[in-house]
């Protein structure tokens, strides 16, 4: 079983070198949407994956349209904090893909509003404008292997 993190136009290294090592731990795939706002041989990119980067699948892509084509079929999921629909209000599935946008701006309206129905939130106070990229990231995808009663290998 594999789930997917999509990070389109990631901008802190930091965030995604975490991500990876989430995607490291437990057998998910990291798509990579470039621009990134940081470059791969970026020291601190490589700290926050420590030395697990050897076990984690990556792929790079220049646009999300890209993403899509080269996943046909896959059920795709878009996390954003202007939507309605929980993450825990779907039923995931092996090979799903949870698509997360640049920790500025997120996902452009266009794509949220391209697929209204895989739209999810993660609930949280008025306080904050959102949680840190890593850590939606890694709610996501616990919540999808706790579904599918954590599949790890």
């Amino acid at each position: 079983m594999a789930f997917h993190i999509v990070l389109v136009n990631p901008e802190i290294p930091a965030n995604t070198g975490n991500i990876a090592r989430t995607c490291a731990a437990t057998g998910t795939h990291l798509h990579l949407v470039r621009p990134l706002g940081f470059s791969t041989d970026d020291r601190v990119l490589k700290r926050a994956g420590l030395d697990y980067w050897h076990a984690v699948n990556i792929t790079y892509y220049d646009s999300f349209e890209e993403v899509e084509a080269a996943n046909a079929g896959a059920r795709f999921f878009f996390a954003s904090t202007r939507v309605k629909n929980r993450y825990t209000d779907f039923q995931f599935r092996d090979g799903d893909f949870f698509v997360f946008g640049k920790e500025t701006a997120g996902l452009p309206q266009s794509l949220l509003d391209a697929h209204t129905e895989t739209c999810m939130t993660i609930p949280m106070t008025d306080k904050v404008r959102s949680l840190n990229l890593a850590n939606s990231a890694a709610i996501v995808v616990f919540e999808a292997l706790r579904q599918n009663d954590f599949p790890l290998k």
